[in-house]
């Protein structure tokens, strides 16, 4: 087996075709609409992320100073 055909499993063609299928769907206006509401969905899960890792550190200090003080 080809390493190439493992990487591309879809040729040109079906790009193409998936990307006609997909405008003739939901049209020219709505597309960007969609990739809006995407990015800033992505945006704010990539915010709530960075705001949970500093709670988990302090969380993670204050039960260890706790547990210390005892």
């Amino acid at each position: 087996m080809n390493f190439l055909t493992i990487l591309t499993p879809f040729a040109p063609w079906h790009w193409i075709l998936v990307i006609l299928v997909i405008l003739l769907l939901f049209g020219g206006k709505k597309i960007p609409e969609l990739m809006k509401g995407l990015g800033s969905g992505i945006k704010e899960f990539k915010d709530a992320a960075r705001e949970d890792k500093p709670e988990t550190k302090t969380e993670n200090t204050s039960s260890n100073n706790t547990t210390n003080s005892n």
